[in-house]
Order: structure tokens, then C-alpha cells, then sequence
């Protein structure tokens, strides 16, 4: 069993790094620190809080004590279980307004609450994961960001390699081979325009090792690459009880894998019937669960590849709902795609 990493010490220097630049700190505004901390600018909050009070990692808020020239040594070059943010991703002058926010957030006395859990039982490449380097406190308790991006080049632990190391170059170079216009289902840059923040920085080998990182690569492996499928119902043009259903295949072509004998289940409302659909593969309304549903499938869909259909119904159904799933590749875990029309009660993506 792994120990718990609940506290990362900030010392005064970095390790190895030597001190900040010289000159001058940046001055730095509460205001502005909490729009890169709270506004998806950075993923920060996963481990430290959403108010900075602390979670997996320690608590960053009035208290801590920390100067600018503190922080910017070890976000720079950290000596604990974090990667390190290069001036590309997380400006001084943003460090300095993160500095000033924390200052301003109340102290914390307990600190909060781990984003992702450890279950029971779980196997070590999860243990390393989530306890021991926190990746799962971004990535969730089973990686599936990660394995979307898998999925996405029919990624190798070379491929997971290059992501962990050198993610913010790797990252943009694995975004740059999608198609303009393709769908995507994993996030791209976040904050300011301009900005092409990449929200995760570089680890180094000796902050995670080769073989720690292979023992998390070969369980995300063993869970399967997820499929980054993208499903969308909407009013068809021209409105009425009609809808279009588009499924894609949101990996890479020449570069993704295959989204075989794929599922669609449109849950149709009691007292509705379906009148018309258009579109191969329409196999008709069938019960599940204790419901109607209306079930399309698709042999194979290609990376980058859409599949339309269409579905008319005895009267509206603004509450249309559904879920999709894939034969293979095989997956344990997170297997489903839940989808619904816009402003209609139902779920999200699983």
C-alpha cells in the first residue's frame, strides 16, 4: 500500500532551480487571481480547493504565507508530486495575481475534501494515480481524460510518455492533427484569448518515474481506451416533433481507432410513439429497463467519421434522452455516452 499524499512542503527556494529572476514582483490583484483561479483558466482547484482551503493538496489561503518569489521558484521548478508551469502557461504576472487571491481567501482551519476518492480495493496503477501523484484529483478515479486522448491517436506508453513529460508541447501537437471542424470531446486551451493555456504542466522523471508512470499507463490500459464519441440530439430544421440525431467518432483519422458496433438508445416518452426515421441501421422501439426506446446502430464508424440520423414522433418530446455505448475496443469502466436535447431535463456525458 501507498502513502498518502495530503501536504506538498513550498520552500523557500526551488529545488535545483535556484531563485526567481531578478528585479521586481509583479503587482498582483485579487480580482485578477480569482478569475485564473476559478474560471477554468487552470485546474488548480482540483487538488487545493476551489477557495484555496486545501484538499489533496495543502491549503494555499491567508495563512499559508507565501511571497511571489516562493511560489513562482516552485510552480517553476517543484520538488513535490506537481508538475511544473512554464512561463507559457502561467505568466508571472498571473502568479502574482494568484498570490494576491489566496491572501485575500480566509484561512482555512481543516481544508476540504479530496475531489477523487480511493475506493476499496483499488489496484496500485489506481493507488499511484490518485493517492501517491494526485492525477485522478484532474483526471477523475478513472482516468478518463486520459483515456479519451488514448483513444484519440491509439496512444502507446510511448504516447503516454511524451504526454506526461512534455505535455504542454505534446498536447498541442496531438490537437493540431484533428481536421478543422472535426468533433472533439476533450477540452482544448483554456483561458483568455490569446492565451492557448495548456492547464496541466510537465512532470520530470524524477517527480514521477518511468516506472511508477508505467504502472498507471498499464491499468488506464487494462480499463480500456475510451472512446471519444460525440452525440448530439436537436430539433430538426423546421422544428415539429422531428429530431436529428448525429453520432461521430471524435478521434483522430489516420491516427484514432475504430468506435465498432455502436449502440444508440433514444428513450421515447411514455404515450409517444415513433412515426418516421430516416438513416441505416434503425432497428426499432424496444423495451429496457422498464422503458421504450428507440435503437439505432452503427457496425463501424471511423475516426472522424458522422453518422445522421432523424427521428419524427407522435407529438413533441422535449424531453428526449438517450445513451450510447461501443462493443469495442473493450472497456471496464465509463463505457456509456449520455446525451438529451438542449434545455431538457436528463443527463450529461458519462
Amino acid at each position: 500500500m501507498f502513502a498518502v499524499v495530503t501536504s506538498i512542503q513550498i520552500t523557500g527556494r526551488a529545488q535545483g532551480g535556484g531563485a526567481a529572476r531578478a528585479g521586481a514582483a509583479p503587482t498582483g490583484t485579487a480580482e485578477a487571481g480569482k478569475a485564473v483561479w476559478a474560471l477554468g483558466n487552470t485546474s488548480c482547484r482540483n487538488c487545493h480547493g476551489d477557495n484555496a482551503e486545501g484538499g489533496w493538496g495543502p491549503a494555499l489561503s491567508a495563512g499559508a504565507d507565501l511571497s511571489f518569489e516562493r511560489v513562482r521558484a516552485y510552480l517553476r521548478n517543484p520538488a513535490g508530486r506537481m508538475p511544473a508551469y512554464p512561463e507559457s502557461e502561467l505568466s508571472d504576472q498571473e502568479i502574482a495575481d494568484l498570490v494576491a487571491y489566496w491572501a485575500s481567501e480566509k484561512a482555512s482551519t481543516e481544508g476540504g475534501a479530496w475531489r477523487a476518492k480511493l475506493p476499496a480495493n483499488a489496484p496500485r496503477g489506481q493507488q499511484i494515480s490518485i493517492s501517491v501523484m494526485g492525477c485522478g484529483q484532474c483526471h477523475g478515479v478513472t482516468m478518463t481524460t486520459p483515456r479519451h486522448g488514448m483513444a484519440e491517436v491509439n496512444g502507446d506508453f510511448e504516447w503516454f510518455k511524451k504526454m506526461v513529460y512534455t505535455h504542454t508541447s505534446a498536447l498541442r501537437e496531438q490537437w493540431a492533427m484533428f481536421e478543422p471542424n472535426a468533433p472533439k470531446v476533450t477540452p482544448g486551451p483554456a483561458g483568455p484569448p490569446g492565451r492557448n493555456r495548456i492547464r496541466m504542466g510537465n512532470y520530470t522523471r524524477d517527480r514521477l518515474p518511468e516506472p511508477l508512470l508505467k504502472e498507471i499507463y498499464d491499468w488506464m490500459h487494462d480499463l480500456g481506451p475510451l472512446m471519444p464519441l460525440q452525440v448530439r440530439l436537436t430539433p430538426a430544421q423546421g422544428g415539429g416533433s422531428t429530431y436529428q440525431l448525429t453520432v461521430a467518432n471524435g478521434t483522430i483519422k489516420g491516427k484514432g481507432m475504430n468506435a465498432e458496433d455502436v449502440t444508440v438508445n433514444v428513450e421515447v416518452p411514455e404515450g409517444v410513439q415513433v412515426t418516421n426515421t430516416t438513416g441505416t441501421g434503425y432497428e426499432g422501439v424496444k423495451s429496457a429497463e422498464g422503458k421504450n426506446v428507440a435503437t439505432f446502430r452503427i457496425k463501424n464508424l471511423a475516426p472522424g467519421e458522422t453518422q445522421t440520423f432523424t427521428l419524427t414522433t407522435s407529438a413533441p418530446a422535449p424531453g428526449l434522452r438517450g445513451s450510447a455505448s461501443w462493443a469495442k475496443p473493450a472497456v471496464k469502466s465509463d463505457g456509456q455516452v449520455n446525451f438529451q436535447l438542449p434545455g431538457g431535463r436528463g443527463r450529461g456525458a458519462a
